[in-house]
């Protein structure tokens, strides 16, 4: 095994096998993970990628050092709903030239992106190296970096994109491993998304790169004509932008690896004369909710938002680390059912991982072995679990000495997945209304209320303590902070 490869396996989707990972280059390791279209609110299918591939870029910076891994996720802000909104919010002001299309849409999009920082940062993810979005990558760049325009041009005058139909498109057969990252026959391609079977496309799998805008549809300038990139283009020109033209790791959902994955790898490699993209490429499993496909149809569609700062799912809103658990409990790359029990599940067992934590006043400066070697191990999140219950176990019958080793180990490890080790934060105002809350329920019988309330304080850290007043006789209710 390469020293390079740091004891790190990975399986890789191209090659559908699982080996070490060997860096192009130790002292700056890559990888891009497509990111969010921000024309909504972030759902939880999308919170699954953002969680796992935090997890791996905190094991490469434990690996190889924080400052020689770089980790691109971009945002994407070029889409036809957000465009066409854009116009008609902006039209006006982009007409008279005083606002460009590229302002406009950072306006429409604006509140979704800064709405997916915060919800991704309170599932505990480290922010990206870079964060572009592909709004700044159309056209050429003042600083030279790899753009969509020069990338469509590149690929025209190697022979693997012609215009036709008022379209840029890319041909699939120039290309005669196309399919290899799907392992689908050219035959047995269908076309991308977002565009329908024309007459114009020499093969029903050619896809588009660059499509016209009418008078009425918002679009930029291009050789070809104003309009506006195909969906799969952007990434090509970002991971190239930060990443160069080969890099190591690409990440992304299932969903993505056809079409989008594997026309990002048509288009980078035919632009580039490389023979690969990316050398290793990872997918998370689907997501399901309560055991069905997530769906507007099915009210079953959450936004990570909303499970963070509402009731709509299981009567109550859910810190974000136990969200972050819940999504880590199961292998990436295994389907996820995700439900109510499964975050109680995760819930109490970060309380009591927690409790043993709490036991050591400050973190080991050493990384348990087991842990890390676990998640070297393709992320295997479960084994690395295992080890963390045991060493909550282990602490626990320490008890309070100064020396417990176990509990030491034990922060160390929570922080480093990405878990808060620090003392429980609690609003005293909110809850004593909450107590105050609890004795209403409490004085009208209504005794299932009565225990939510308590669960939810608890699950804060707040034990509450019941006992009567001496003098009066009534009930008296104080808490302490416990994890």
């Amino acid at each position: 095994m390469s020293d390079a490869s740091k004891g790190l396996s990975l399986y890789n989707t191209l090659t559908r096998t699982k080996g070490p990972f060997v860096p192009i280059d130790p002292q700056n390791v890559r990888m891009y993970v497509c990111g969010p279209t921000v024309y909504d609110f972030a759902h939880i299918g999308n919170a699954r990628p953002a969680i796992v591939f935090d997890v791996l870029f905190r094991l490469l910076r434990h690996l190889y050092g924080e400052t020689h891994v770089t980790y691109v996720r971009n945002i994407t802000d070029v889409d036809d709903k957000i465009n066409a909104r854009a116009l008609r919010d902006f039209g006006g002001d982009i007409a008279a030239g005083k606002l460009s299309l590229n302002d406009a849409i950072r306006k429409v999009t604006e509140k979704t992106a800064d709405q997916y920082h915060k919800d991704v940062a309170a599932l505990g993810c480290l922010e990206p190296t870079f964060e572009p979005r592909a709004t700044e990558f159309v056209a050429p760049r003042a600083d030279g970096k790899a753009d969509m325009l020069s990338l469509i041009a590149q690929l025209i005058e190697r022979g693997h994109a012609y215009v036709a139909g008022g379209e840029v498109l890319f041909d699939t057969a120039s290309m005669p491993d196309y399919g290899e990252l799907s392992k689908r026959n050219l035959d047995e391609q269908q076309a991308g998304a977002r565009i329908a079977v024309d007459a114009h496309k020499k093969n029903p799998g050619d896809f588009v790169l660059w499509k016209l805008s009418s008078p009425e549809e918002p679009g930029w300038e291009s050789p070809w004509g104003r309009g506006r990139p195909g969906w799969h283009i952007e990434c090509s020109a970002m991971s190239a932008a930060y990443l160069g033209e080969v890099f190591d790791i690409h990440g992304g959902g299932l969903d993505l690896i056809f079409p989008h994955h594997e026309n990002e790898i048509a288009q980078s490699r035919c632009a580039h004369g490389t023979k690969v993209m990316a050398n290793v490429w990872m997918h998370n499993g689907f997501l399901q909710v309560e055991g069905q496909k997530m769906s507007k149809s099915l009210g079953n569609f959450f936004s990570i938002h909303e499970l963070l700062e509402t009731e709509t799912f299981g009567g109550r809103a859910w810190p974000g680390e136990v969200l972050r658990l819940a999504m880590l409990m199961t292998h990436y790359r295994e389907p996820i059912d995700f439900s109510v029990r499964k975050l109680e599940e995760a819930e109490n067992t970060l309380r009591k991982w927690k409790r043993a934590a709490d036991l050591a006043p400050v973190a080991a400066k050493e990384l348990p072995a087991e842990v890390v070697e676990a998640l070297s191990d393709d992320l295997a999140t479960y084994t690395a679990f295992q080890r963390l219950t045991q060493l909550a176990g282990e602490a626990v019958d320490a008890g309070g000495d100064v020396g417990n080793g176990a509990a030491a180990s034990l922060k160390a490890a929570l922080a480093f997945l990405g878990f808060d080790t620090g003392a429980a934060k609690v609003d005293e105002a909110a809850v004593a209304k909450a107590i105050a809350h609890r004795l209403e329920f409490i004085a009208a019988k209504n005794w299932a209320e009565g225990d939510r309330i308590r669960n939810e304080l608890l699950a804060q850290g707040v034990q509450l303590k019941d006992g009567k007043d001496p003098a009066t006789g009534e009930r008296v209710t104080t808490w302490e902070i416990k994890r």
